[in-house]
């Protein structure tokens, strides 16, 4: 299997925007290609039987069901807010004519 060669990983770092001696250049091409070495090991392993999934474990809803209740009185929302008009807040206006 081809390796990352160091002008891969100069080019990658460049990309980056990394200034990186050539010593890391090294250190990080060696890593990158031990990464790779493991997933043509991984490729090797036979999946043929293993169903897809989306999760490692199994997921449920949490959602709650929706619900009609009880609302809180207007006259009391309204009451709480800096500058309210008789059922509805009133805002400082943000459009310029």
């Amino acid at each position: 299997m081809p390796g990352i060669t160091p002008e891969e990983v100069r080019h990658v770092a460049m990309l980056a925007k990394l200034d990186l001696p050539d010593e890391e250049l090294e250190r990080i091409g060696a890593e990158l290609n031990r990464i790779l070495e493991y997933f043509a090991q991984l490729q090797q392993i036979d999946t043929e039987d293993v169903p897809v999934t989306s999760h490692a474990i199994p997921m449920t809803n949490v959602y709650r069901e929706d619900k009609i209740g009880e609302s809180l009185p207007v006259d009391d929302v309204v009451a709480n807010a800096p500058d309210g008009a008789d059922e509805f807040f009133r805002v400082p206006r943000i459009i310029e004519q």
